[in-house]
């Protein structure tokens, strides 16, 4: 077995064990870091910081510093240059909302575990193609929520693909994903809204980051 695909499978299992994958827009490296102090020690020790920004890389890299142990990743990585970002800031995984399999064959090349975003049959072989097993399956509730999950696993169940929903997922229903084995974790930005962030609404964000760790336990 490659050496990146044991990393990844480790990775992989890292988020299994958290379920729940936050997923950040981040403005500045403090604000970064304070959100990731508080998933770390509120229960969900994951991130997937999203490179929307340009405070994404140098909050990756200090939260690295701060909190080895954490799994936290790179999402919205849209070209080679992000990618190299990422894993340069020392990232544990990358995603992306599409499958551009020139970033999976250099992700491959780099070692940082992808997993790139599907949601159509084609997606999904031309993502296995490339050496994907976790697939982020996005935009998820827009392009039909479980029914569609479903409906996609059907023809794949035999190769053992793992799926990442995102989009559109809160604590409404995403207890319901992770009725589906296939359903590796689920990732969301409703414990951590943009505008208690800007009103520094710092404990109510612990709150609502501890309740959505309680789905999961």
């Amino acid at each position: 077995m490659k050496k990146e695909n044991k990393l990844a499978e480790l990775v992989a299992e890292k988020l299994k064990a958290c379920r729940i994958i936050p997923v950040l827009v981040i403005n500045t490296v403090e604000e970064g870091v304070k959100i990731c102090e508080i998933l770390y020690k509120a229960g969900l020790p994951s991130a997937e910081i999203t490179f929307r920004t340009s405070a994404a890389e140098g909050t990756i890299r200090e939260v690295m510093k701060r909190f080895p142990d954490m799994t936290a990743g790179a999402g919205t990585i849209l070209n080679i240059a992000d990618l190299e970002k990422a894993a340069a800031a020392g990232a544990k995984f990358a995603v992306a909302p599409g499958c551009n399999p020139k970033i999976m064959q250099a992700a491959e090349k780099i070692g940082l575990p992808f997993f790139p975003g599907v949601c159509t049959p084609s997606d999904i072989e031309t993502a296995y193609e490339n050496g994907a097993r976790v697939m982020k399956f996005f935009p998820a509730e827009a392009s039909g929520g479980l029914p569609m999950l479903k409906a996609l696993i059907g023809p794949y169940k035999h190769l053992g693909i793992k799926f990442i929903p995102l989009g559109g997922i809160d604590a409404s229903n995403v207890k319901k994903y992770f009725d589906l084995k296939e359903v590796l974790a689920a990732g969301g930005s409703w414990m951590v809204k943009q505008e208690d962030v800007t009103a520094g609404k710092w404990d109510l964000i612990e709150k609502n980051v501890r309740e959505a760790a309680a789905l999961v336990k």
